[in-house]
């Protein structure tokens, strides 16, 4: 009997290993067919998210008695109006402002040049950030940014995803009914597992669109006042730096930190002071009001994840690393039961 049960995993085991073979030998072909798929899906992926995130936003509308319509054109206008302001008022100041940080940084690297002989380092940064600027400058020009020189594929991309995703998000309801009813006739168990997700993910985005807002106007405000020349810019480095869990908000204050260094002591030290004060404040205070109770999970874990998703998809894999924790770490929680029950019956099959 044990015999029997033993080929019959061994026979498993090969065919798994057969089709993992296959797939390895035809890689070229389903990678490439893969990209093709998901080049033509991405605008309607990307457009079900944003409407996920906007969705919170239209039933808080809706319970403060606005109808339906109203609501969402309320957020569409909204968006188009941060966009706006954004493309042609903050976006040419953000230009400006980064040149002056760049030169900050050089100025910064050649002082300690002087001392430490980083001329190869000094070289490589240059040419990085002549780079970067040419680059941007393709996009921006006298202070607008220049649609004509954009990419047409980003554009189209952009408008077919802003577009489908205002229907996704007038229908949202109607989806949100029907993935639950045939969730609940499938299993009650995958509903509630579904159903929790949802929840910590609605709570993960809504907390985090909350937090990006208040670290545009905390930071922004902030080195304002003590006199920050790129003020506006860490402004919007902050809300950035939120994208990347731990080592976003350190690398925002190193750069803040380096460009007050090279124009005096002074504005140095008040802009570490700031940023100390400012993370002691989001860490004990806004965090944990934000987000409450809910997405609690380990910093080491966070680090894991970042780190992972890095090497493996890059700065995209960064940005996703804390959501696929989320994810993760309420599965596992979820079937925690489930999981020990199985281990122990394949533990007994051993044994027998």
């Amino acid at each position: 009997m044990m015999k029997n049960k033993l080929d019959f995993k061994l026979l498993n085991c090969a065919i798994v290993m057969v089709i993992i073979f296959l797939i390895y030998k035809t890689s070229d072909l389903w990678i490439g067919v893969l990209t093709k798929v998901g080049s033509l899906i991405f605008p309607f992926i990307l457009a079900f998210v944003i409407a996920y995130v906007l969705y919170p936003i239209l039933k808080f509308l809706q319970k403060n008695k606005i109808p339906k319509f109203l609501a969402v054109t309320l957020i569409l206008f909204s968006v188009i109006a941060i966009l706006t302001v954004f493309g042609i008022i903050i976006g040419p100041l953000l230009f400006n402002q980064l040149g002056s940080l760049f030169n900050s940084i050089m100025d910064f690297v050649k002082e300690l040049n002087g001392k430490l002989n980083l001329s190869g380092f000094e070289k490589a940064l240059s040419n990085s950030f002549d780079d970067i600027i040419g680059e941007m400058g393709k996009y921006v020009s006298n202070g607008a940014v220049n649609i004509i020189g954009g990419s047409l594929s980003v554009l189209s991309t952009f408008f077919i995803s802003f577009a489908a995703s205002i229907y996704f998000l007038v229908d949202m309801e109607n989806i949100r009914k029907k993935v639950k009813k045939l969730l609940c006739k499938r299993s009650k168990k995958i509903f509630n597992y579904v159903r929790l997700l949802d929840r910590e993910m609605i709570n993960y985005l809504s907390g985090f669109v909350r937090i990006m807002l208040i670290s545009l106007v905390e930071y922004s405000l902030a080195y304002t006042i003590i006199g920050h020349p790129n003020a506006i810019l860490l402004g919007c480095l902050a809300v950035f730096a939120q994208l990347i869990p731990y080592f976003g908000g350190m690398v925002n204050n190193v750069i803040a930190a380096i460009t007050a260094f090279v124009i005096s002591p002074a504005l140095f030290i008040r802009t570490v002071i700031v940023f100390l004060v400012l993370s002691t404040v989001d860490g004990y205070v806004i965090n944990p009001l934000v987000y409450g109770k809910s997405n609690k999970i380990h910093p080491l874990l966070v680090i894991i994840s970042v780190f992972i998703g890095g090497a493996l998809f890059g700065i995209m894999g960064i940005i996703i690393s804390l959501p696929t924790a989320i994810i993760i770490v309420t599965t596992y929680r979820y079937f925690e039961e489930d999981l020990k029950d199985k281990i122990e019956d394949i533990r007994e099959d051993f044994r027998n």
